[in-house]
């Protein structure tokens, strides 16, 4: 269940920028993670695999930059 009540006191930063930055982090993070789960597959030599993977983290990168774009322009 989701409050209607802001929770930047708590943190010094509005919900919506916070999400933001959550969100960025996240894309970063995963981007990162799939980069194991690359090597992995291409040490088992599954090119399918990694190919798969490698595209997921392009998407991961790609939204990792937006938020970033975001972030500049409203803070």
């Amino acid at each position: 269940m989701t409050s209607t009540r802001e929770t930047g006191q708590v943190t010094g930063t509005k919900d919506k920028d916070y999400d933001i930055i959550w969100f960025t982090e996240a894309c970063l993070s995963n981007a990162l993670r799939l980069e194991n789960y690359i090597q992995d597959a291409e040490r088992d030599g599954d090119r399918e695999l990694a190919d798969f993977f490698r595209r997921a983290q392009a998407e991961s990168r790609k939204g990792a930059e937006q938020g970033k774009q975001l972030l500049r322009s409203r803070i």
